[in-house]
């Protein structure tokens, strides 16, 4: 069973979301369910900034969708240090937080 972190409701964390998934179709529904929650940065990865309300809904949403004897779906919760050190080496963007604006 999911808990949630004592934080506050409206504070945001970077999720990073790998999957291996071996059906076609399973993981189109997988994908479209990632699109809702955050941004594709790989075929098989997401970057989400999500609240813990957010993240247990989209992790419940994707574990009906799964099949667990043949399919994986990861979850990595990135402290703040840490996501302020990702390097991109070739295509690709940072996932920003959407509070921010930079003008």
């Amino acid at each position: 069973m999911l808990q949630a972190i004592n934080r506050s409701s409206s504070d945001k964390s970077l999720y990073l979301v790998c999957f291996d998934i071996v059906s076609d179709k399973i993981r189109y529904r997988v994908v479209k369910c990632l699109k809702t929650y955050g941004q594709r940065v790989q075929k098989s990865v997401f970057e989400c900034m999500l609240n813990d309300k957010q993240y247990i809904q989209m992790k419940s949403a994707l574990d009906k969708l799964i099949k667990p004897e043949e399919d994986s779906i990861r979850f990595y919760l990135l402290c703040k240090n840490c996501a302020k050190n990702i390097v991109i080496s070739g295509l690709g963007t940072y996932t920003e937080d959407e509070n921010v604006i930079i003008i």
